[in-house]
């Protein structure tokens, strides 16, 4: 159950920040962020080492011009049906695609299961939602905006059909909005993790909640079979007047010096 808090305050130094919040199977291998893809040499982003692609790409955006022109791609799967086996092909590569192409203009969907990819940067934001009918593009508002697997503030085409599933998106959307909303809102220009994502940083990393409470945000579950369902990586990023900062720490406990910031987002390896 990925999840992306989305916020966007035009007037703030920082007027687009980004939640991203990896929930995968724990046998599922990956490597963390890096410029890992010949093909997109401009891209940053963890590497998901079963298909190749990632959960989250980063465009740090041109030199000189950094701040008007990066750009993140965060995927979320969604709920519907499912492409045909014979030609499915990984939505791991939407995020490189998206970022390469500014959209999925021209991509055969019909060959990606469903999926939501949310697209951000410094002028604002918006998802788009597949579900197997019409690709849904919307822009995002100012304020705070949450996208679960269920889409946009949960409210995609296409949903689960699991009363469960759909009441622990609702429990994590609904405690960790008021909790942001509460906070101070950060502008992580410079600095430390902690210092540059201030009050937000304790949120980002749990709130204290057990993993297995209904609203957890960084959640660890076991079937009983030997498959574990958890987060396995936060990625904060912030986009401001000189480009995108990206911070990232692997879960599901990420203390103060497991967050790293990814460097150097803007200059090739």
């Amino acid at each position: 159950m990925c999840t992306a808090f989305i916020s966007i305050e035009p007037s703030s130094a920082v007027p687009v920040v980004l939640l991203s919040v990896r929930d995968e199977y724990a046998g599922r291998r990956w490597s963390p962020p890096d410029r890992h893809w010949p093909a997109h040499p401009s891209l940053v982003g963890g590497l998901d080492l079963a298909a190749g692609g990632t959960w989250l790409a980063v465009d740090p955006g041109t030199p000189g011009d950094r701040g008007a022109t990066a750009a993140a791609a965060c995927l979320l799967n969604g709920f519907g049906a499912l492409a045909p086996a014979q030609n499915r092909l990984s939505r791991g590569e939407l995020p490189l695609v998206a970022l390469r192409d500014g959209g999925l203009d021209g991509v055969d969907l019909a060959r990606y299961d469903p999926f939501h990819l949310v697209i951000v940067g410094r002028a604002g934001a918006r998802v788009l939602s597949w579900g197997g009918g019409a690709l849904a593009d919307r822009a995002l508002p100012d304020g705070l905006s949450v996208v679960l697997n269920d889409g946009l503030e949960g409210m995609a085409e296409n949903r689960t059909t699991s009363e469960l599933v759909r009441s622990v998106m609702a429990a994590r959307a609904a405690h960790f909005r008021a909790r942001f909303e509460t906070a101070a809102r950060p502008e992580p220009l410079d600095g430390e993790t902690a210092q540059a994502w201030g009050s937000w940083l304790p949120i980002v990393s749990g709130d204290g909640l057990e993993p297995d409470a209904p609203a957890a945000l960084i959640q660890r579950r076991e079937f009983g079979d030997g498959r574990i369902w958890g987060s396995s990586s936060i990625s904060l990023l912030a986009f401001g007047p000189d480009g995108v900062r990206y911070d990232f720490s692997p879960a599901p406990a990420p203390a103060e010096g497991a967050w790293r910031r990814v460097e150097p987002a803007g200059s090739p390896c």
